[in-house]
């Protein structure tokens, strides 16, 4: 959890445009310290993670700076023009927590008349990323250091590290087999899925870091139910022969939508299931709804503003724009997806059925848009809106520790019924490294 500076408000409505529409996003800065208006700084934000770690100034207006590296020891040096060293930019070094991955500890101070220096001592080489924020939501300006490791966290080598854990002997016929596994014919007299390989699944926690996602009139947050529930189905998935499963973030962080994609991709998914907890305007919208992406436009309106405000994530969590990568438009614009998305409509079905078990169903089919974290071409994917989160009541199940239980359990059942009657195909034993 970061080390927060300021309290947070009562979450208001705001007004953003995303795609040409008008989007409604419940936002909530996250701090603890007091805000001083004066000096122009806001608030001081630090998220750590093992991908990396973020660094968020917010500000009553743009920020100009310079910044530059320095090595042996390995620094990143950030100067801020036109701000006065003030209670809120001195909290940042209590901020950095000792097991940071990547930040040693910072140091903050006047350099010259209307200069702040910043200067994070580092733990290893890094490729740092410094980029402005304009508001969104309820945040200010904001400038955004992003201190990622020069040698990232390979999430293929660690899936492959994990695998041992899995495999127990190889017998005669060399075929790996699992701890607790049945033999296809008991699998196949008690109805349960028939998967001759290991298969992965890729979890999706909604939102995380400086997208909190929607916040209930409770004051919880989407973003930790999301992980909470996404937790308890992981370790249900580990628990099934053949079954494992691989969080895209294991901790309060932000992830850009498109590398939620990348994460499943590399890792060669055979699913992706992306965990949200919805919110709307009227306090009495309830039930649980499940989404598939759609080439052709949206199933209803409600599906269509639901995919807008889900894709304006990255506004709220904030992506470095200037950052071009070549396999963002390889992923998310390609077309060819016709018989994934017919697989992930399956997939959907299957997880709504159990669900309604469990929960009203806010539709009783499952709806498609265009869904941004959806959009991998080549694995069954799916959005699950576990309950309102801005209904009173269905935020405190949400909190609940035996729905939670109830919700996992009825995605991994709809899971199981969907390999049932569409088995994984064979893959090649090597994930994709492109």
């Amino acid at each position: 959890m970061p080390r927060r500076t300021e309290q947070p408000d009562q979450a208001r409505r705001q007004l953003v445009k995303c795609a040409g529409a008008s989007l409604l996003l419940l936002v909530t800065p996250v701090g603890r310290a007091a805000i001083d208006r004066s000096s122009g700084v806001i608030a001081v934000r630090v998220w750590p993670a093992a991908d990396y770690t973020r660094v968020t100034i917010e500000h009553s207006a743009p920020l100009k700076f310079t910044h530059f590296t320095i090595k042996n020891p390995e620094r990143l040096v950030v100067d801020l023009e036109g701000v006065e060293f003030n209670g809120v930019l001195e909290s940042l070094a209590d901020k950095v927590a000792a097991d940071d991955p990547n930040i040693k500890l910072v140091r903050a101070g006047r350099f010259k008349p209307g200069v702040v220096r910043l200067v994070l001592e580092l733990k290893n080489e890094v490729k740092p990323q410094v980029f402005v924020l304009p508001p969104v939501g309820e945040y200010g300006h904001r400038l955004v250091l992003d201190v990622y490791p020069l040698e990232p966290p390979d999430p293929l080598m660690q899936l492959l590290a994990k695998s041992d854990a899995f495999a127990v002997e190889v017998p005669e016929n060399g075929k790996k087999v699992e701890p607790g596994e049945e033999t296809k014919s008991e699998r196949a007299r008690s109805g349960k899925p028939i998967v001759d390989r290991l298969v992965t699944i890729t979890l999706d926690p909604g939102h995380g870091g400086e997208d909190p996602g929607a916040v209930g009139r409770g004051g919880s947050y989407e973003k930790h139910v999301t992980l909470a529930v996404a937790k308890r189905l992981k370790a249900k998935i580990d628990a099934e022969p053949n079954m494992r499963a691989v969080l895209t973030r294991d901790t309060d962080f932000f992830v850009p939508l498109h590398v939620r994609v990348q994460k499943a991709r590399r890792i060669q998914s055979d699913l992706f299931v992306s965990i949200h907890a919805d919110a709307f305007v009227r306090s009495d919208a309830n039930g649980s709804s499940v989404f598939a992406l759609s080439e052709s436009g949206a199933s209803s309106s409600a599906a269509r503003y639901l995919a807008q405000k889900e894709n304006a994530a990255d506004l709220v969590g904030g992506v470095n724009l200037d950052v071009k990568d070549p396999m963002l438009a390889r992923t998310l614009l390609d077309l060819s997806q016709t018989a994934t998305i017919n697989d992930s409509l399956k997939l959907g079905k299957a997880v709504l059925n159990e669900i309604g078990g469990i929960n009203r169903l806010h539709k009783a089919s499952v709806e498609q848009a265009g869904f941004a974290v959806l959009k991998a071409p080549d694995i069954p994917s799916i959005l699950i809106e576990t309950a309102f989160i801005s209904n009173p009541e269905e935020e405190r199940r949400l909190n609940d520790d035996a729905y939670q239980d109830k919700m996992a359990e009825a995605i991994i059942s709809g899971i199981r019924k969907y390999f049932a009657k569409n088995p994984p195909l064979a893959k090649s034993k090597l994930a994709r490294l492109d």
